[in-house]
């Protein structure tokens, strides 16, 4: 039995295929304008890696930000109940996830069964998302995908007070201007990209283990600024992509409706 899931977000379009407890097809691209356009490549995109067709998909569940607009899903859930299931799937021990995504951040805990039973989430900043880092990115004329590795080369501990990110992106101007080195000032923005972070799941208490899903957890700078700004460790996926965590939760939803159907 053949299932998938898919996830379009505010900035990048994921697509799971399964078969029962494995991964067969994995696709990851920027979003289009219309979310059902992003939603019908991304799919293709997976399928073609196969040599299944959209017609061999017994069910797809649809989530994300358009998750409405997905127009072969079966049906939809939400993006906390998604990343929960995924990550806690992934890794059974989990009981807090993080996850960051282009224009929110949320945090969730789950119980042994991987059943979310807290969650807060920001959408109202974009600091604390991947939307922050990629407008850095361009202020300092960084590749987005490189500033992990830039921040690791850091010397000096800077700070960034600014959390919104028009004031935070002036901030770090002024320090360009102040002769700055690249390296210390990313790093100084992941820190504080982090700790935005940290304070939003500290708020709904931070239980191990502590799992990050999204984009973002590609970045090693902001990894490992959120471990010390939570003050624990942080496991592993092993091995899977981070960004697609929301994508997999989908299609483990999906498997269990089809299961149910049958």
């Amino acid at each position: 039995m053949i299932v998938a899931g898919c996830d379009v977000g505010s900035l990048t379009a994921k697509a799971v295929i399964m078969a029962g407890d494995d991964i067969l097809s994995q696709a990851v691209m920027r979003v289009r304008a219309q979310p059902a356009d992003a939603a019908r490549q991304v799919m293709q995109q997976a399928l073609d890696r196969t040599d299944l067709t959209l017609g061999d998909v017994t069910c797809c569940v649809g989530t994300g930000y358009g998750k409405d607009r997905v127009p072969f899903a079966d049906r939809v859930e939400s993006e906390i109940a998604c990343h929960a299931r995924g990550a806690w799937w992934r890794v059974p021990s989990a009981r807090t996830i993080i996850d960051i995504g282009g224009q929110d951040a949320k945090a969730m805990r789950v119980d042994a069964d991987g059943r979310v039973v807290r969650y807060i989430y920001n959408d109202k900043c974009a600091s604390g998302t991947g939307r922050f880092l990629e407008i850095m990115a361009d202020a300092l004329e960084v590749r987005l995908e490189d500033m992990g590795r830039v921040g690791q080369t850091a010397r000096e501990t800077l700070a960034i007070s600014n959390q919104c990110v028009i004031f935070a992106e002036t901030e770090v101007v002024s320090l360009i201007n102040a002769g700055k080195d690249v390296p210390d000032i990313v790093a100084a923005l992941h820190r504080a990209m982090a700790n935005r972070v940290a304070s939003l799941a500290g708020s709904i208490g931070v239980e191990n283990d502590v799992v990050m899903t999204g984009g973002v957890a590609k970045n090693a700078g902001v990894f490992d600024a959120l471990a010390a700004g939570i003050d624990t460790a942080l496991t592993p996926l092993d091995g899977l992509d981070p960004q697609i965590v929301g994508a997999l939760g989908a299609a483990l939803f999906a498997g269990e409706a089809a299961r149910a159907a049958q």
